[in-house]
Order: C-alpha cells, then sequence, then structure tokens
C-alpha cells in the first residue's frame, strides 16, 4: 500500500524534500503535528521573522500545578519530572514546595498533582507541617472543580506506610477535588514505577485532544535551561577508603566512624548540606543463618545476591504477606488474620521470620519476599574548599538487642567492622538545596548538631574559613553540640577549639548529658542562652537543626518557641508564629532523619 502524499508539488520544497516530510508527518500522531505546528510559529516569531498564521490559534498550554513535601529530596527530585514531562506534553507546570505553599491557591489549580513522602511514623516532613496542617484543618477551602492525583512515597519497614499521601489523597477528594488517577504507594524503589505513574496520570490529566488544535510552545523558557541544569548522576561511583577513625574514646559505649573518601576522578560537586549515600553489604553472618534456616546454604550465586543486593533484615507486614503467599504458611497467615501481625514485628527481623515459620523456600520465594537493599544516606562532613577531592562522613555504629538477637545497623556496621583503609566502597551523592548555607557569607548562623548531627556544621565551619581565607567578610556562627560524656564522645573536639581559636567559629555551647545527675540536652542550653539566641535571630541570623527527627528536632523547636516566648513575654501562639515566620523565610532549616 502506497503512502498517501501530503505535501502538494506546489510546496516550496524539492522531491527529495517533500518526500521527506511526508514520510515524517503521514506517521505523526495528531498531537505530534498540532506540536510542531505550535513550535515553527513560535520559533519564526521568537526570530523575528513573519510567521504564516497557522489554520487554528495555538492551544494555551494547560495549567499544571504540582506540590511536594519532601524531607530526604525524593518526592522534590520527582516533582521536578513531572515538570519537566508535563511542559513537553503541553502542560505549563508550576512546582511549589509545601513550606511555600498558600492553600488559598489551590481552588483555582484546575489540575494538581501532589508528591508526598511520609516521615517516622506516619508524620509530614518537617517543612511539609505548617500547610499539610492547614490542608488537613477546617479551614481549607473547597476544591470543587480541580482534578488531582496524588503520588506518595513511604519505607514498608514503618507501620504507617505511606500515611501522608493516603490522608492527602482522601482530603482533596473530601473538598470536592475529582480524582483523576488512583493514587500509588510506592517503597524504597520507586524510580521505576513512580516514571510509570508519571506518564500514565499526565496522560489521564490531559485536555482532550482535537486533531485541528496546535499548542503552544513557550519560547520564553526555550532558552532559560530550567530543566537542563546540570544534575548530579545517579549512577554510584566507587571510592577508596583513605581514613578510617573512631572519634570516641576506647572506653566510650558508642563507636563513631570518622571515614575519608577519596575520588579517583574528582569529587563530585557537592555543596556544605548535601549528603553522600553509601551502598552498603549486609552482614555474611546474618545472610548465611538465613541461607541455612531457608535449607539453600548451597545456593552461592543467593548468597551474594543477600550479601549486596537484597534488604535481608526488613520486616513489614507486607513482608509477612508476601512470605504466606510464597509458602502457604498456616500459621502465618493465622498471625496476619489475628491482627497481631504489627506487634509481633517489633523488634524482629527477617531472619525471625524464617526460623519461627519455617518453610521450605527457594531462591525464587527470597527474591520475591524481599526489596532491593537501598544505599544509607550520611550528612556530609566536609566542604570541598578544604579537602579537595573528598568527602568525609561521620557514622555511627548502630548495635542493640532485641528477642534475644544482637541486631546491627545495615551500613553503620559495615563501615564500622568490615571496612578500613584502602577498601573501596560504591557512593552516589545526594544534593539537599534546603539546607544551605545563607548566600551572603557574612551572615550569622546558629547550628544545633548534637551526636553526628554535627557532620555538616564541620562541613559548614570549613566552608566559611575558607571564605574568609579568599577575603570575604564571614558572619558569626554558633554552634550547639551534645552527646552522653564530654570525656568520651565531645566529636571533632580539638578541631571546634582551633576553630575557636581562628574566629571561624564564634561560639560553642555542649551539652553532655550523662556527665550529672539529671540529664542536660541542647535543648535545655537553648533555654538557658534564650535571650542571646533570640537576639541573633532578630539580627538576622540563620538557624539549623541536624539530627533525631523523633524527639531532638521538636524538643528544638519548642525551645526556640518558649526562648521567643520569655525573651519578648509573647503570647504561646504569637512565639509559635515568630518560629513559622522563620520557616516561611527559609531562615530556619532541618535536616533530620
Amino acid at each position: 500500500m502506497s503512502r498517501q502524499n501530503l505535501l502538494p508539488r506546489t510546496a516550496p520544497f524539492g522531491d527529495g524534500e517533500r518526500a521527506s516530510l511526508d514520510a515524517v508527518l503521514g506517521a505523526a500522531s495528531p498531537t505530534q503535528r498540532a506540536w510542531l505546528a505550535g513550535f515553527l510559529a513560535g520559533l519564526d516569531a521568537a526570530g523575528g521573522q513573519p510567521a504564516a498564521v497557522p489554520a487554528a490559534p495555538p492551544k494555551a498550554a494547560a495549567p499544571l500545578t504540582v506540590i511536594y513535601a519532601s524531607e530526604s529530596g525524593n518526592s522534590e527530585a520527582l516533582a521536578g519530572s513531572v515538570a519537566k514531562l508535563a511542559r513537553k506534553q503541553g502542560f505549563k507546570p508550576k512546582v511549589v514546595d509545601f513550606s511555600d505553599l498558600d492553600i488559598s491557591t489551590l481552588p483555582k489549580a484546575g489540575k494538581l498533582v501532589a508528591i508526598a513522602a511520609t516521615w517516622g511514623e506516619g508524620e509530614p516532613p518537617a517543612r511539609a507541617v505548617r500547610a499539610y496542617g492547614e490542608l488537613m484543618g477546617e479551614g481549607a477551602p473547597r476544591l470543587d472543580g480541580v482534578e488531582f492525583a496524588v503520588l506518595s512515597l513511604g519505607d514498608t519497614s514503618y507501620a504507617e506506610f505511606c500515611a501522608i499521601g493516603k490522608a492527602l489523597d482522601a482530603r482533596f477528594e473530601a473538598l470536592g477535588a475529582k480524582r483523576a488517577a488512583e493514587r500509588a504507594d510506592l517503597d524504597l524503589d520507586f524510580e521505576k514505577p513512580a516514571a510509570d505513574w508519571i506518564k500514565a496520570t499526565l496522560k489521564a490529566l490531559a485536555p482532550a485532544e482535537a486533531t485541528d488544535n496546535v499548542v503552544a510552545v513557550d519560547f520564553a523558557r526555550a532558552g532559560a535551561g530550567e530543566d537542563d541544569e546540570a544534575e548530579p548522576s545517579r549512577e554510584p561511583l566507587v571510592v577508596e577508603v583513605v581514613e578510617h577513625v573512631n572519634l570516641n574514646s576506647s572506653r566510650s559505649d558508642k563507636e563513631t566512624i570518622h571515614l575519608a573518601l577519596a575520588f579517583e576522578d574528582g569529587a563530585p560537586a557537592y555543596e556544605p548540606g548535601d549528603s553522600l549515600e553509601i551502598y552498603p553489604e549486609n552482614d555474611p553472618q546474618l545472610v548465611d543463618e538465613i541461607l541455612k534456616a531457608a535449607g539453600l546454604s548451597d545456593d552461592e550465586a543467593l548468597r551474594k545476591a543477600l550479601l549486596a543486593e537484597r534488604d535481608i533484615t526488613t520486616l513489614s507486614a507486607a513482608t509477612i504477606e508476601r512470605f504466606v503467599k510464597a509458602t502457604g504458611h498456616a500459621e502465618a497467615q493465622t498471625l496476619i488474620d489475628s491482627g497481631e501481625a504489627k506487634a509481633w514485628i517489633e523488634g524482629r527481623h527477617l531472619i525471625d521470620l524464617i526460623q519461627t515459620y519455617p518453610a521450605a523456600l527457594t531462591a525464587e520465594h527470597l527474591a520475591t519476599i524481599t526489596r532491593p537493599l537501598p544505599p544509607r544516606a550520611y550528612s556530609i562532613a566536609s566542604s570541598r574548599k578544604e579537602v579537595g577531592d573528598e568527602v568525609h562522613l561521620a557514622i555511627v555504629a548502630v548495635r542493640y538487642e532485641t528477642h534475644g538477637r544482637a541486631r546491627s545497623g545495615v551500613a553503620s556496621v559495615h563501615v564500622a567492622d568490615r571496612i578500613r583503609d584502602g577498601a573501596k566502597l560504591r557512593v552516589r551523592l545526594k544534593p539537599n538545596r534546603h539546607f544551605r548555607l545563607p548566600q551572603d557569607p557574612a551572615t550569622d548562623i546558629i547550628m544545633v548538631g548534637p551526636g553526628t548531627g554535627v557532620a555538616p556544621f564541620r562541613a559548614f565551619v570549613q566552608e566559611r574559613r575558607a571564605i574568609e581565607a579568599e577575603g570575604s567578610k564571614t558572619g558569626r556562627s554558633w554552634l550547639f553540640f551534645g552527646d552522653r560524656h564530654f570525656t568520651h564522645d565531645f566529636l571533632y573536639q580539638l578541631e571546634w577549639q582551633d576553630a575557636l581559636e581562628d574566629r571561624s567559629l564564634t561560639r560553642i555551647d555542649v551539652a553532655f548529658s550523662r556527665d550529672q545527675p539529671e540529664k542536660v540536652y541542647v535543648q535545655d542550653r537553648i533555654t538557658q542562652h534564650a535571650a542571646e539566641l533570640v537576639s541573633w535571630l532578630d539580627a538576622g541570623a540563620h538557624f539549623y537543626v541536624c539530627g533525631d527527627a523523633k524527639n531532638m528536632a521538636k524538643d528544638v523547636r519548642a525551645a526556640v518557641v518558649k526562648a521567643y516566648e520569655t525573651t519578648k513575654n509573647l503570647s504561646a501562639a504569637d512565639a509559635e508564629a515568630q518560629v513559622a515566620a522563620l520557616e516561611r523565610s527559609h531562615r530556619y532549616q532541618q535536616d533530620v532523619y
């Protein structure tokens, strides 16, 4: 069957050119032809050339609002992916962080995509708390006429898996919005299913195609390069360990490893505040126990996979369900049916499940039951301006005992016990643009980092020292550090003393919780120095918190609110408003986990 010629012989092209154009246009979809028509018309207009009037006026790009609630940066990255693909498909996307969201604008959104992470035990990310609370509150606006879709990120090792995304999905519907696509609840291995969901969702949100439409192209953005900014590679890099030092004394009950990593081809372009992901390996002894319990001790290929590729510690309700589906184990099914699975899981790992409910397992079963082994992110404790092509980390070894079994953190104990100088590690940079030094180096900074939460502040101080050496004026810096014992657990103590001497650190206040009968924490030091802290903040200082999200970060924030209340004689509500204003202006930043 011959292809129909679309261009008449009178078209201003040679025979070969007409044939080529006929081949392209004949195979193009209506949407592709519409886009091309708008593109050519806009291209002529942008170049100052007279443009032929298209058969139909360009169709305005459909507005699309993409909101994201992110802690580790994954939701933010996916929001950027939505915007890029949406722009190519004729939408005009607007990406908004929950920290900047004014919920009164949502009724005018028209089409809305929300990407939300769940943090801790079913809580919103720290930067999303305000807007999330307003959206869930009685004063939230109606969303009649808005079409929406929700992508939810979580971790199945937590009981409240994807709780925030589920809550947003239900809330949008309750406020009158129409669901355009089903919510997706994704685990740590989210990248491929998220990409598939984004494609399907944009298709569902797209207006009905009309063959005579000409799609508008935003030429004002075409040269801006916003979507073409250099992004760090998502491919892991191999680094060499050049320094492995325990920062705690030999008498400490903690073990914090200072790890210096060298990049063969130069360190990636990281900034103070970024993190580095480590791809760990599982404990070989635990792998052997699992293989023995499963009756697969002779399977060397499976052993290699369990060492480096599969998560063999996480135990969740989903894990038990997959186990029952794979094995048909009646007693494990009873555990689920009784509603006791959630309580039984607490403090247990995969090995407990396999040993408690023995069953004939295959390599395929274990692949189905487990999930991919995710990398672990650690705050970078160095500045490139000072350490060159190295990255420094501070990693505390996690060891504990539950249900009569010794347990350990996968990555932290891999680093502490099985990594030494000269060893190789796979790593990947994880930028965090929401935890950055002020653009003006003359701005004062207040840093709160107990334990390994001090890591990014070592990078901050190194950066400020290097900037000062280059001839620029730097602001004051105040560090709050805490741990258990002054003598055994004062991480980087000599470096802080040197920094105080060279004035790259203005002040340090410490809290060692177990050096006196009553425990003292960093939030207590904030309360003790409330008036001075508020004075710094009133003078424009930026406030940073890094470390434990469950208790410390909340207690520190409460202490700052109380500092405003007592120092300025404010009501509790007005003091809360002061701190909320700091957060909205990005002067109160957190990197918590």
